[in-house]
């Protein structure tokens, strides 16, 4: 359930400022801006330090947030049948050297890809052409072969950035600006940085001094980390995660519960960090969050969503690391305060319209294997379970007595209305598993 769009309670706000000034200046980060979004709004920001003064339309760096964008890009091609997440990499990058390797192995970092590209730091040096990318791309630079393992990987994201300069015909930044974020209104994101930009440092760890750091243009590494944007327009990136912004037909809210389903668990032993389509997945108590950290020389920024809620953090620092917090401990730390201090608010009960005169006759108390079961019309077909543990399943029409599982373990499965010879309903049919009005029926 989304939280309508306000401002944070003067508690909440509190906390939020505290936790970003004490980052700021336990970190000796120049300057720090964090921002809450909820109900598709920026209702909150808070920001500390002064080199320079941040504020809601200065620029800073994404970093690898970038990579969540060209991966939002890839799927909107894959939308319009461009391409199949399951293609092999060579079928899109003729002569790539990487047997058996797939889109969608490169967009969840499962690729067992190596992390950087050949010759010097390419976040900190000029990097040549998408064909001199590929020059150093051979089976050399699968890690762990065709074992699937997470394995993060920047050099995935460039050749990503190749296949959609192949698809489109454009670059890859003439793309991600025509195909995302114009549509999402994003005007202050830019491929180069555009004044008012913070100039990002290095903090000297004994004496305090700043160096400021070189911004140079990533080539063909630019779809890992080239962008540049402001708190409002991540948070308009932010909102469409969280489907309360301007997603639209760019960035459907299915496209999204795609990118947020895991491909890979980066933390084996705790289950607690993932990533999926361009996104990083964290668990934080018993809630998964979404989103991505960044960071290039002199910059660091995070974006977390909570998409039940539709409320969000994103920040910003122009300095290469937060000693002792950590840009993604930093969002989630102010995420989990807003959503543990202003929980999800109950929605007052309204009556609805009469449910559909062939979904009346479905609703109210079934069995399966002594188990009940009621059915209810949400606009939906609901099937929720009473027992200890049972969860609502979710179906949606799609023909004449057949619904299909849209929610839980039923998911893609066909609901079956089930028919005496009269015409009298008899029971739900859910993959072979049927559902009676008695709890002894056979």
């Amino acid at each position: 359930m989304t939280v309508p769009a306000r401002g944070l309670t003067p508690q909440t706000a509190q906390v939020v400022d505290a936790t970003v000034a004490g980052a700021q200046a336990g970190s000796r980060a120049p300057a720090l801006i964090a921002a809450v979004i909820r109900g598709g709004q920026v209702a909150h920001v808070s920001a500390a330090g002064d080199s320079p003064l941040p504020d809601r339309d200065l620029q800073f760096r994404l970093g690898s947030i970038t990579k969540s964008l060209t991966a939002a890009l890839m799927l909107g091609l894959r939308d319009e049948g461009r391409l199949d997440l399951d293609d092999p990499v060579a079928v899109h990058l003729p002569g790539c050297d990487l047997p058996g390797v797939r889109v969608r192995e490169l967009l969840g970092h499962a690729s067992g890809m190596q992390r950087e590209p050949d010759g010097l730091w390419w976040e900190r040096h000029p990097v040549g052409s998408l064909p001199d990318l590929l020059a150093g791309v051979t089976a050399a630079k699968l890690a762990f072969g065709r074992y699937q393992r997470f394995h993060y990987s920047n050099l995935a994201y460039g050749l990503l950035g190749g296949v959609v300069a192949g698809l489109t015909g454009q670059s890859w930044s003439e793309a991600v600006t025509t195909r995302l974020l114009k549509p999402l209104g994003m005007d202050r994101t830019s491929y180069q940085a555009e004044e008012p930009f913070a100039r990002g440092y290095v903090v000297h760890p004994w004496h305090h001094t700043l160096r400021e750091e070189p911004r140079e243009d990533a080539g063909a590494m630019a779809p890992a980390g080239q962008l540049w944007s402001t708190v409002d327009d991540l948070a308009r990136f932010a909102a469409a995660l969280a489907g309360t912004g301007p997603g639209g037909s760019v960035l459907p809210d299915a496209t999204v519960a795609e990118m947020s389903a895991p491909v890979v668990l980066a933390d084996l032993d705790g289950w607690t960090h993932g990533y999926g389509l361009g996104l990083q997945l964290w668990r934080s108590g018993e809630r998964v969050y979404i989103g991505h950290t960044g960071s290039m020389p002199g910059y660091l920024a995070v974006l977390v969503v909570h998409r039940r809620s539709g409320t969000g953090v994103v920040a910003f620092a122009n300095t290469y690391s937060l000693p002792g917090t950590g840009i993604g401990k930093l969002g989630i730390s102010l995420l989990d305060a807003v959503l543990d201090g202003e929980p999800v608010p109950s929605q007052p009960w309204q009556p609805a319209p009469p449910p559909p005169d062939d979904v009346a006759p479905l609703c109210g108390r079934w069995w399966w294997m002594g188990r009940e079961f009621e059915a209810r019309w949400d606009g939906a077909l609901i099937l929720r379970g009473t027992h200890s543990g049972g969860e609502s399943w979710r179906f949606t029409a799609e023909g004449a007595d057949r619904w299909r599982g849209q929610t839980g373990e039923q998911a893609g499965e066909i609901l079956a209305v089930l028919r005496d010879p009269d015409g009298t309903i008899s029971g739900l049919d859910i993959a072979t598993f049927v559902f009676r009005r008695e709890p002894m029926a056979d």
